[in-house]
């Protein structure tokens, strides 16, 4: 498998896991312990997708995976509120 098949399987991986994570997120008060572990929880999870899929540490890959791992989270909120609102 190449890189770049590697990299948007892998971005896409961040993204889900990030999704419930973002959910939780969103749930809590800003800056709270549950806040900063929802936020900071993932982080072993997506080093080892790194690892295991030898994706390696190139740069380019970091502002990807950094974006996969933050639209996760935002849209993980996101998804909490529009399932509020229609309850």
């Amino acid at each position: 498998m190449d890189i770049v098949t590697k990299l948007v399987l892998v971005a896409c991986l961040v993204f889900l896991i990030n999704l419930p994570f973002g959910y939780w997120r969103s749930s809590v008060e800003k800056f709270s312990k549950q806040w900063f572990l929802a936020v900071h929880i993932p982080v072993p999870f997506v080093i080892a997708l790194r690892i295991f899929s030898h994706l390696g540490w190139h740069l380019i890959t970091f502002p990807i995976i950094i974006t996969a791992f933050f639209m996760g989270q935002f849209l993980g909120g996101k998804v909490r509120i529009l399932l509020k609102k229609r309850v």
